[in-house]
């Protein structure tokens, strides 16, 4: 049935991944609500909300408010806030409120502007899309911040930007330490380059702009695909599966049990990368499948989107010997017969 759940948690919002996109470049980010989003937002999406520099806050959106479309006093509330916090842009994130009553984002975007002299960033993020869609948005918002044209042409062709790096596309643990291995693994047999993991701190906004972009997750392939189209920056595809696994315990796993089919489950990058890791190991039939954004021109025959619970209920109940997933989804694979080998994903968990 469709949007029926019986066993798998609600996954990460849409603007819970705009949201993280933006939440490391020093800025002033508003949640568009009347409270709930921006706390689910703070108390569970976005593990570095403590440490942020940025100032995250709730519109605070009274019911009259909305119904009326006050836009003036959001406009004010939000001049107010930048008095007090010294902010390099703002970003609105929309959530079902304005959805419903069908707020004018460009408008409202334009009077920021003029009272508060900053650069704003409008996302009409709505609530019901999933952190992915929300990435998205974000990344191509910001790339029309990140790269101008003027420098690239003068920028020797060194330095390398990656875009989809965000917590919700690895797990909770999303630390320095984590950043610094996802650095390494990427500098590693390259040329000296200037690196930038962009959306994971400051000097990522703010720094010259790439010449070359790395994608790790489809939610940057849009704005690559725009930046290559419009300043002609040649990007590719690149996830490390070290990032999110233990490649020696899963290469014991599969010395162990022999499978003969697998199913790997999370968002596209991450498992592609994942298949062809195991692919070296085994000649086992190899499946990935996502509950996320999936790439048409990447997928393979007996891949999978599941839209719905019961598609992954049927999935995980067919003859499988291997699943690389989240643990949550257990819960709803009671007839899965095979090994599983925990393969966190925060935004599913």
């Amino acid at each position: 049935m469709k949007g029926l759940r019986l066993y798998i948690p609600p996954f990460a919002p849409d603007q819970s991944g705009a949201t993280g996109v933006l939440s490391m470049l020093c800025g002033l980010i508003v949640i568009l609500d009347a409270g709930g989003c921006a706390g689910n937002v703070c108390g569970f999406d976005e593990p570095r909300w403590f440490d942020s520099r940025s100032a995250i806050f709730s519109a605070g959106l009274r019911d009259m408010d909305a119904i009326l479309g006050r836009d003036d006093r959001l406009v004010e509330k939000i001049k107010k806030a930048c008095d007090k916090i010294h902010a390099k842009f703002i970003a609105v994130i929309g959530t079902p409120v304005p959805a419903v009553i069908g707020t004018d984002y460009r408008a409202v975007g334009r009077m920021l502007e003029k009272q508060t002299g900053l650069h704003v960033i409008m996302i009409d993020t709505d609530g019901t899309g999933l952190y992915d869609e929300g990435e998205k948005k974000a990344f191509l918002a910001l790339s029309d911040l990140l790269f101008r044209k003027d420098e690239i042409a003068e920028k020797e062709k060194k330095s390398v930007g990656v875009l989809g790096i965000t917590p919700l596309n690895f797990n909770k643990d999303f630390s320095p330490a984590l950043l610094e291995k996802i650095s390494q693994s990427l500098k590693a047999g390259k040329e000296a380059c200037e690196l930038r993991l962009i959306g994971t701190g400051e000097e990522s906004f703010y720094s010259d702009p790439v010449s070359r972009i790395l994608v790790a997750s489809p939610s940057g392939l849009a704005a690559a695909k725009k930046l290559k189209k419009k300043y002609d920056i040649p990007y590719e595809i690149y996830f490390d599966p070290s990032w999110i696994l233990d490649k020696d315990a899963l290469a014991g796993l599969v010395k162990e049990i022999r499978p003969e089919r697998i199913l790997v489950v999370h968002q596209q990058f991450a498992a592609l990368a994942i298949r062809d890791f195991l692919s070296t190991l085994t000649d086992a039939g190899i499946d990935v499948g996502s509950f996320f954004g999936m790439e048409k021109s990447l997928m393979r025959e007996g891949d999978l989107h599941f839209k719905e619970e019961d598609d992954w209920v049927k999935a995980a109940g067919s003859s499988y010997d291997l699943i690389l997933a989240d643990e949550f989804l257990k819960r709803a694979s009671r007839h899965f017969e095979g090994r599983w080998f925990d393969l966190p994903h925060f935004a599913l968990s």
